[in-house]
Parts: C-alpha cells; structure tokens; sequence
C-alpha cells in the first residue's frame, strides 16, 4: 500500500493534469517507444518552442485526469508506453510536430488526443497536422478576396478607356466635317 505521502503527490499530478486538458486548446497522445534519445531531445525542444507542454505520465495517471475532464473514450488508448503534448493555444501545433516525428520514427505513433473539449481519434489527430499554417491560411483567403476585386477594376478600367476613346474619335471627325462643310 502507498503511503499517504505518494498518494498525495500522485493526487496532486492528476490534478494538474486535468486542469491542463480543461483548459487547453488541444492535446495529443502518442506511443513514444523506439524514439532516440537524441531525436527526443529535439522534439521536445521543437515543442516547448511551439508552446507546447509534453510529458510522460503513467497511464493510470492519465486515466484518473481523464475522468475527471471527461475525456474516458481517450482511456482506450492508454496502454504501453505514453506520453502526452497539450497545447493551451494553439490547437494545431502538438499534432503537426508529433505527426513529423511520428512519420520519421516507425515504432513512434500518434494515438488519439482531444480539441476543444472533444475526444479525437487518430486519424482526425493527422487530418489537423495536415492544415496549412495559420499565415498560409490567411494569404489564401486574402488572395481569394483580391481576385474577384481585381477583376472588377479591370473590368472597370476597360470600360472607362474604351468610352474614352469614342469621345476623342468624334472630336477629332467633327473639325473635319465643318472644314468639308466650308
């Protein structure tokens, strides 16, 4: 039996924990075995640069923080080796840093996570890696925007230059008459 001192500091991760995933954007589990000390260390550099917290935790922890933010369909998961990366703002960045590496390193595997409050299986967890970032995303909506504008300057411009020339053709045809009519 535990003493009161590691149930308490057990207590204490779990609570952490699931103050983490209630209030975080997104967050994502992952099977981290077969990973190189090496290639961990950049991923967590990579992560932390991303704002990103990853964490090996042991599986009864996180299934205890997944009752209590009512993430159980996630408990499935929670066999082998895991650990978990939550994001508190940016709801992509966890899956698009973990889904590079988990495309490098095959015994490395991404195995589900939540977003906004939602359990999220794997595959959706690598459909959200796959979004563009958030800079690309606005340069296409921006440029989408600006064609059809640009086209109705065009168009305009068109217009104005093609009734500016009808006026200059009749001005310089009527001299012409009167001087013929003389």
């Amino acid at each position: 039996m535990p003493s009161a001192k590691v149930l308490e500091q057990k207590t204490a991760v779990v609570e952490a924990l699931a103050d983490k995933m209630s209030h975080a954007a997104s967050g994502v589990l992952v099977k981290y075995q077969g990973i190189t000390v090496e290639d961990d260390t950049k991923l967590r550099a990579a992560l932390r640069a991303a704002g990103v917290e990853y964490s090996v935790i042991k599986n009864t922890l996180i299934g205890k923080a997944c009752d209590k933010v009512g993430f159980e369909a996630m408990k499935s998961e929670l066999e082998g080796m895991n650990a978990i990366a939550i994001s508190a703002e940016d709801p992509i960045a966890p899956a698009k840093i973990l889904k590079e590496y988990a495309d490098k390193i095959e015994t490395f595997e991404i195995r589900g996570g939540f977003l906004d409050g939602a359990v999220v299986d794997a595959k959706v967890v690598n459909e959200l890696a796959e979004i563009p970032p958030k800079e690309v995303l606005i340069g296409k909506l921006l440029g989408s925007i600006q064609g059809p504008l640009y086209g109705l300057a065009c168009g305009l411009q068109a217009i104005i230059d093609k009734s500016g020339e009808a006026p200059a053709e009749e001005a310089a045809e009527a001299p012409a008459e009167e001087a013929a009519a003389e």
